[in-house]
């Protein structure tokens, strides 16, 4: 049986992932509606449980979350288990997760994941994971059973989260860029949807402007496969590593206004984090 705590959107779909290879699931939100409903999981009656098992895994918001769920309190003293923590949290936090486990006698991996939803249900994830060779041996066939390819990236379970935030920095610049691009040419009365397939099928191939073109052009932003409030908490986690590390960012201070900006929009607060492609779209100041 494994333990899968946090079902929102990701985990929800990594979750079920899990069922349809095969595996028994225990599962475990703070609201019990997405546990009840998710088809063929078993429903653990607190977090305390789930992590109790052998294996478990966590998909959690941010570090609040994470922080409160992977309390002292829910991981319990029994020693000889493995947890696996696939959410994008800050360096500081998974450092003090990895202390936490361990001291409990609990193996711990870092996995965040490359992927929305649809990608995670598919088992088409990229997993970006570190922690002790052995530890990673022991969650693999989970770990392949959600993603295409697990990049090992060292024994040190912080250094995947210091990885996915880079990753998703990129991914914050791109949807600027798409966005910024899209405003220069729609103002000149070409199709944005004609536009950004020239963009994704000849310079830019990979997926990230593949999938978030079409939601920009489409300006398809709800329901939010990640919303703009974690796409800034994400901005913030890139800014406190690089103050970490002595590293400039030098577009940090323009993208966290556009988030920002997006943010005081009514319609645009709640959706998916593309919708910073409106702040040039619509010419927000």
């Amino acid at each position: 049986m494994i333990g899968f705590l946090g079902l929102g959107s990701m985990g929800t779909a990594m979750a079920g992932r899990l069922i349809e290879t095969g595996h028994d699931v225990l599962a475990w939100n703070r609201s019990a509606g997405p546990a009840e409903s998710l088809a063929g999981a078993a429903v653990a009656s607190s977090a305390a449980e789930a992590l109790a098992q052998p294996v478990s895994f966590s998909m959690l918001a941010n570090d609040e979350a994470a922080d409160a769920v992977l309390s002292v309190e829910n991981i319990g003293d029994t020693p000889g288990r493995i947890h696996v923590n696939t959410a994008s949290i800050s360096m500081n936090l998974a450092g003090v997760l990895q202390q936490r486990f361990e001291a409990a006698g609990v193996r711990y991996v870092a996995a965040p994941v490359l992927g929305r939803p649809p990608v995670a249900a598919a088992g088409k994830l990229n997993i970006l994971a570190a922690g002790a060779p052995d530890d990673l041996d022991a969650v693999l066939e989970y770990l392949e059973a959600l993603g295409v390819r697990v990049w090992r990236l060292g024994e040190k379970p912080p250094m995947a989260n210091a990885v996915k935030i880079a990753v998703n920095y990129n991914i914050i610049h791109a949807l600027e860029a798409i966005g910024e691009s899209v405003a220069l040419v729609e103002r000149q009365g070409i199709d944005p949807a004609e536009f950004t397939e020239l963009l994704s099928s000849t310079l830019f191939t990979g997926v990230v402007y593949q999938g978030y073109g079409a939601i920009i052009a489409q300006q398809n932003y709800v329901p939010p496969g990640f919303t703009v409030t974690l796409g800034l908490k994400d901005l913030a986690l890139a800014e406190e590593i690089a103050d970490d590390g002595g590293v400039t960012l030098p577009t940090a201070p323009a993208l966290r206004a556009v988030f920002e900006r997006t943010l005081a929009e009514p319609d645009l607060a709640e959706a998916d984090w593309a919708a910073i492609a409106e702040v040039a779209r619509r010419d927000l100041h």
